[in-house]
């Protein structure tokens, strides 16, 4: 049950959404959600049009600052209303305010900062891997996954690298769905979350609740 005072934020990415409220009414439900009941104080709303890759917001500095004079933390209806960009949700540990996402109300500065670092990351250790891999490979004059005369083709090898790939992998994203399914998210409803938040799987694809499970399942393998 809410309880305190609040500055609510409220982000569309297009003048259009805005002129038409599309979003902002969806934005406004889920914050009106999570304050029913208790003792709680919305003191004002800040409103913006801007995409979320651009971390230059006059109506989000607006927002911290009210939130600093008044003490109130900040509201909003889902995480990626803030930023996709993890230096950008880390620098909120600098700004000094605390804020609560609606979609994950249990999440602090520090867990949510973990998890967009993991998002952050995870896209470039992907690519890192692979072209690591494809390099070494080559190397050794192994194809993986094919042939080539005079080559020999290493599929142990292969298998075992994918097998580490996907290990390494799940025990990164496995505390973030660990904590989503906590509060109680269907596995589908997670695999939407993964997705919002434009995390990929393990081979760079999107999640389903399949995905998901198989996540999960790999830790209770382990």
């Amino acid at each position: 049950m809410a309880d305190g005072k609040f500055i609510s934020y409220l982000r569309v990415s297009t003048a259009k959404q805005g002129q038409s409220g599309l979003g902002l009414e969806a934005q406004r439900s889920a914050i009106t959600g999570y304050l029913n009941g208790g003792a709680w104080l919305l003191l004002q709303e800040f409103v913006e049009v801007e995409s979320g890759k651009n971390n230059d917001r006059p109506k989000l500095a607006a927002a911290f600052e009210a939130c600093r004079l008044t003490g109130a933390r900040l509201l909003i209806a889902k995480l990626d209303r803030l930023s996709r960009d993890a230096s950008f949700l880390l620098g909120l540990e600098r700004a000094g305010v605390e804020f609560v996402a609606c979609d994950m109300p249990h999440a602090n500065r520090l867990t949510i900062g973990i998890m967009a670092v993991v998002a952050d990351e995870e896209r470039r250790m992907i690519s890192a891997r692979t072209k690591a891999a494809l390099a070494a490979a080559r190397e050794r004059g192994t194809v993986l996954g094919g042939y080539r005369a005079g080559a020999k083709v290493d599929h142990k090898q292969g298998t075992a690298a994918l097998v580490k790939q996907a290990d390494d992998f799940a025990a990164r994203v496995r505390p973030m769905i660990a904590a989503m399914r906590a509060d109680g998210l269907s596995l589908a409803d997670i695999a939407e979350r993964l997705n919002d938040r434009q995390i990929r799987t393990a081979r760079g694809g999107v999640w389903a609740a399949m995905s998901v499970k198989r996540v999960l399942d790999r830790h209770l393998r382990e």
